[in-house]
C-alpha cells in the first residue's frame, strides 16, 4: 500500500549531489553579507547576493533596527488586521507611497506573500491574468491561488502578449503581470509597449519590481520610473529583502485598490505583521536610497565591469542591463561543476537549473553590490577565466 512519505523516501537527487561534492545549497555564512564574505570558514568573493545597494551592514540601518527593538520589543504578535499595526508600519507605508508616486501602500511580511496576496485578492472568477513566462515563482503561485484564468506569454514578447489580449473578451477584467527586472536573466520588462497594449485592450498592469527598486529610476524608484511610466502602471510590488536590506514586501496603488486589498488579501490578514526591527531598518534604508545617487552610480559601474569582464574572457552573459549578470552554460552538470570549482577557488555564485530557467538555459547567476571594489570584481573574473579554460567552457 502506498505511503504518503514514499516520495521523500525515494528522493535521492540531493543525496547524490552531496555525495559527489557538488551540492550548492544551504551553505552557511558567518558574518555580514559583504563583497567578501566568510562561508564555511573561508573568505569568498560574494557574487550571489541581492544586497544590491550594500546596505545590510550600513551603520544607520543597523542602529535603526537596534533602537526599534529597544522601543517596541522583538515582535508584534498579531496580524496587521488586528493588533499588529504599529505607528511605524503606517509611517513606512506613507513614505513608500510618496516615494513611488502612488496614493497608498500596504506592507506584507515577505515578498512572496505580497504576490500571493495581491494577485489572489484583486482578481476574481471571470477575470484573466496574463503572465510573463519567466515570472518569479511567487507570481506563478499567486496566479494558482487566484480563481481567474491564467495565460502565459513568451518572455518579454509583446507580440505574443497582444495575441493573447486579442483573444480575451473585451468586457472581462484583465491583469498583465511581469517582473520589472527578471531575477535570473537581469533584463527589463518592456513596459513602454506593455502600457500601450494595456490601454488598447482595457487591461491593468502589475509590475513586481523586487529586483529594480533601489537602483533603477531617478531616485531608485524602479523600472516603471526608469521608463517614466509609473502613472500607467497600476500596481507596483516590491520586496525589502534586496536593496532595502531587510525582509518583507509591499504594494502601492490608488487608495481604493489598497483599501480593498487590506480587507481581502489573506496573506496580510492571516499573517503576523513585520517585526519592529525590520520596519525601522527599511525606513532607514529608504532614506539612504532616496539620497543614494553615488551608490547607484557605483553599482552600475560595478555591473558593467563584471559584465564586460566575463564577456571579454568568453562567457555568454545574455541581455542583462542590471547588476544581475547570468553566466549561461546550457548544461546542468557543467553548471554545477563550474559552481563547485568557483566555490573552492573562493567565488560564490548561484547555480540555476530548471524550472527556474528553461531546460538548456542552465546558468550561474552572478550579481554585484555598490560596495564591491574593482579588485573584488577583477579577482573574480580572473578566477572565472582560469576555471573556464580548465573546463573547456571558454
Amino acid at each position: 500500500m502506498p505511503d504518503l512519505f514514499d516520495k521523500a523516501f525515494n528522493y535521492n537527487e540531493a543525496k547524490m549531489a552531496r555525495m559527489m561534492g557538488y551540492y550548492p545549497y544551504y551553505r552557511a555564512l558567518t558574518g555580514e553579507v559583504g563583497p567578501r564574505t566568510v562561508m564555511e570558514n573561508k573568505e569568498r568573493i560574494m557574487l550571489g547576493s541581492n544586497n544590491y545597494m550594500g546596505l545590510t551592514g550600513h551603520p544607520k540601518v543597523k542602529k535603526a533596527a537596534q533602537e526599534a527593538v529597544e522601543n517596541y520589543g522583538t515582535g508584534c504578535t498579531g496580524s496587521r488586521f488586528l493588533n499588529g499595526t504599529l505607528d511605524m508600519h503606517l509611517e513606512l507605508e506613507e513614505k513608500l507611497a510618496n516615494f513611488l508616486g502612488k496614493e497608498g501602500c500596504i506592507t506584507f511580511t515577505t515578498g512572496f506573500q505580497t504576490n500571493l496576496g495581491v494577485i489572489s485578492s484583486i482578481t476574481a472568477k471571470g477575470d484573466y491574468i496574463i503572465s510573463d513566462a519567466y515570472n518569479h515563482a511567487s507570481i506563478v503561485d499567486g496566479c494558482r491561488l487566484a480563481r481567474s484564468e491564467v495565460r502565459a506569454y513568451a518572455h518579454n514578447d509583446m507580440e505574443d502578449l497582444e495575441r493573447i489580449l486579442k483573444e480575451l473578451p473585451s468586457d472581462a477584467g484583465k491583469l498583465i503581470v511581469a517582473d520589472g527586472v527578471f531575477s535570473m536573466e537581469g533584463d527589463l520588462a518592456d513596459i513602454p509597449v506593455m502600457t500601450e497594449l494595456a490601454e488598447k485592450y482595457n487591461a491593468r498592469i502589475m509590475i513586481d519590481d523586487a529586483h529594480g527598486v533601489g537602483y533603477m529610476g531617478p531616485q531608485g524608484q524602479g523600472v516603471s520610473h526608469h521608463f517614466g511610466l509609473e502613472d500607467k502602471v497600476d500596481l507596483i510590488v516590491g520586496t525589502f529583502s534586496k536593496s532595502f536590506a531587510s525582509v518583507g514586501g509591499f504594494v502601492v496603488s490608488n487608495n481604493d485598490v489598497i483599501d480593498y486589498m487590506q480587507h481581502h488579501a489573506r496573506t496580510l490578514i492571516f499573517s503576523a505583521s513585520l517585526p519592529p526591527a525590520q520596519v525601522a531598518s527599511v525606513i532607514a534604508a529608504l532614506e539612504l536610497i532616496e539620497n543614494g545617487d553615488d551608490m547607484r552610480k557605483q553599482l552600475m559601474r560595478n555591473s558593467r565591469r563584471l559584465n564586460e569582464g566575463l564577456s571579454s574572457v568568453g562567457y555568454n552573459t545574455g541581455d542583462s542591463e542590471t547588476p544581475i549578470i547570468p553566466v549561461i552554460i546550457g548544461d546542468e552538470m557543467q553548471t554545477f561543476m563550474l559552481w563547485k570549482e568557483l566555490y573552492e577557488a573562493g567565488v560564490y555564485t548561484n547555480p540555476v537549473r530548471a524550472p527556474a530557467v528553461p531546460p538548456g538555459k542552465e546558468l550561474l547567476r552572478t550579481s554585484v553590490m555598490a560596495t564591491h571594489k574593482d579588485k573584488d570584481i577583477d579577482d573574480a573574473v580572473a578566477i572565472f577565466e582560469e576555471i573556464g579554460q580548465k573546463m573547456d567552457l571558454i
